[in-house]
């Protein structure tokens, strides 16, 4: 069993997280194993601290701890059975109330190697090895054309070590990727845990996402609008041709399907939002058909 994750820290139990991240990083850098090569000690000293920053640095494993309802490893702790022995109500193994079974009971934890070696449990239970270490979490922020086109990104933890993280292609914002045997090292030689790295899409300067579609303001030439004509578009995929068609509006919404984002496993579609730009500097010929225009309307 692990030690008092406090006391491997160095910390208060009144500590505050950010006192516990400190405390963290500092012995995670003094003992990474990178740092002393070689040394036994200090990689088990790692891998002790690595396993108490996993539960303190949880906020609700940490309270669970502080409460006894599981211990160092993240446990459940035993209690002992509850009321008398034989049919006494409310008892272990008697009558009327909850029952508490072997079932229930890590026997192995309670008579330790009284069954022999190879961690045997009674009852005919199949030998459970070592102890698996603690998942990691992390989030990584990833830009809309990597969740679209996929792409590798280097993500770094907080003990220092670095990662290589791919990205599927059509990549969902939330989505979980699982490394396995990234996370903490096992106290007790087992398997590591795994890494649960979460993506994140950043918000893009010039799409708008809604959900699984993706909207963008488009600049097209008063000439275009009126007269009809293709304009150049922007998408994740690269520039398509958009033909705008004659005597179109500002603000009119034309649709490039399948160029949008993915949501829940279906790729959405590109909404285009046709802005009229007007030339930048006097035109007399547009000068004369404005006029002509209002004196039409009246």
């Amino acid at each position: 069993m692990a030690g008092d994750p406090y006391q491997e820290l160095g910390v208060s139990r009144g500590a505050s997280a950010d006192e516990i991240k400190k405390a963290f990083r500092k012995l995670a850098k003094d003992f990474h194993p990178d740092k002393n090569p070689g040394d036994a000690a200090a990689e088990d000293r790692f891998k002790r601290i690595t396993a108490a920053f996993d539960l303190l640095g949880d906020a609700e494993k940490r309270a669970k701890f502080d409460r006894g309802e599981i211990d160092a490893d993240g446990r459940e702790q035993y209690r002992g059975f509850r009321g008398g022995a034989g049919g006494t109500p409310g008892g272990g193994f008697g009558g009327g109330g909850a029952r508490t079974t072997f079932d229930d009971i890590d026997l192995e934890d309670i008579f330790g190697g009284m069954f022999g070696g190879g961690g045997a449990r009674p009852r005919g239970g199949a030998a459970r090895g070592p102890a698996r270490g603690q998942d990691v979490r992390a989030s990584l922020e990833i830009s809309l054309e990597d969740s679209i086109q996929g792409s590798t990104r280097r993500i770094q933890f907080s003990d220092g070590r670095t990662l290589d993280v791919t990205i599927p292609k059509g990549a969902d914002d939330g989505q979980m990727i699982r490394l396995k045997g990234q996370g903490v090292p096992s106290p007790r030689g087992g398997p590591a845990g795994d890494a649960l790295i979460e993506l994140k899409i950043a918000s893009h300067a010039l799409y708008q996402r809604d959900g699984a579609d993706l909207t963008m303001d488009l600049a097209v030439p008063l000439s275009d609008a009126v007269l009809g004509g293709k304009v150049a578009v922007r998408t994740p995929d690269g520039v398509v041709n958009l033909t705008v068609p004659k005597g179109s509006n500002s603000g009119q919404m034309m649709r490039l399907k399948g160029k949008g984002a993915f949501a829940g496993g279906r790729r959405g579609d590109l909404k285009v939002r046709l802005m009229i730009q007007l030339p930048g500097e006097d035109v007399p010929e547009l000068t004369r058909a404005a006029e002509a225009l209002r004196k039409r309307a009246l």
